[in-house]
């Protein structure tokens, strides 16, 4: 529990041990690997999650009847009782290559536990590409930037929304990108979940071209999205969350990467990365 002193909680040190051993237990009896632990959230609420690749939900958890004389500890296995009487709020989170399950320590063991709340998050139903579709080049693209821009899409809103349940009177600018968030991720996943490689990257290779084929009205809403993931770094700086707002590359690359479908929807030629050297271009080709 470093991470908690180093952010002067120690007044969660108790819960948040007991919490995240009762979480990796379960994860390791009932769950898959690989298994991560993670510290999220604001200093004044920081959050544990505890991510496994299994898809099982978790099971609910039923009432203890413990004497004041026992020892809690010895309650192990005992699902998520435990977890839910050391949160001021807890969750999971069940998506397509595993779960999450999260909780916010209190600063005390209470007599009954939380309500939590479990969520199965579904992808996007596949929209029609109609016949106002148009196909997207995108040159250059560096793969370890791409693959890091799909995790950091995810993170940011499982971040945005668990602020948004737990918090919301607290972080209302947390509620308005959760709701962005919602009202985006269909068109986003019609235009960018389409991608396909022009041809499979050589192995070791850093980059490689993509294609997508979107519909032209899906611009506008990728344009939006541009400006989404700039509040949502003004939001980190702001409200200083424990995860961090993007690095100057990590912002370029994405503004980048979105802009391509923007200016290509208008009549634009693709423009190949920026950071990319000639050699690597070559080889990409």
């Amino acid at each position: 529990m470093r991470t908690y002193q180093d952010i002067d909680r120690h007044d969660l040190v108790d819960c948040a041990e007991l919490g995240v051993s009762e979480l990796v237990s379960n994860a390791i009896l009932h769950g898959s690997d690989p298994i991560q632990v993670r510290v999220r959230g604001t200093a004044s609420h920081p959050r544990i999650e505890v991510r496994d690749a299994s898809v099982e939900t978790p099971v609910l958890p039923a009432p203890l009847t413990l004497d004041h004389d026992d020892d809690l500890l010895l309650t192990f296995g005992r699902g998520l009782s435990i977890v839910s009487r050391c949160s001021k709020a807890w969750g999971a989170e069940i998506e397509a290559d595993g779960k999450v399950v999260w909780f916010e320590p209190s600063d005390d063991i209470a007599e009954e536990g939380v309500d939590g709340t479990i969520r199965v998050l579904t992808p996007p139903a596949e929209k029609h590409v109609d016949a106002d579709a148009l196909d997207i080049v995108i040159l250059g693209v560096p793969l370890k930037l791409y693959v890091g821009f799909q995790a950091h899409f995810r993170e940011l809103r499982r971040e945005v929304r668990l602020l948004a349940l737990a918090h919301a009177v607290d972080y209302p600018l947390a509620d308005d990108l959760s709701d962005l968030f919602t009202a985006l991720e269909a068109d986003l996943h019609s235009g960018i979940g389409l991608t396909e490689f022009l041809e499979a990257p050589a192995e070791g290779s850093a980059v490689a071209d993509l294609t997508v084929r979107m519909p032209r009205s899906a611009a506008p809403t990728l344009q939006r999205f541009v400006s989404l993931l700039d509040l949502a770094d003004e939001f980190c700086r702001q409200e200083r969350l424990l995860s961090l707002a993007r690095t100057d590359e990590q912002r370029a690359f994405q503004t980048w990467f979105l802009s391509e479908y923007v200016r290509q929807a208008a009549g634009g030629q693709p423009h190949p990365w920026p950071g990319l050297a000639e050699p690597a271009r070559q080889h990409a080709q």
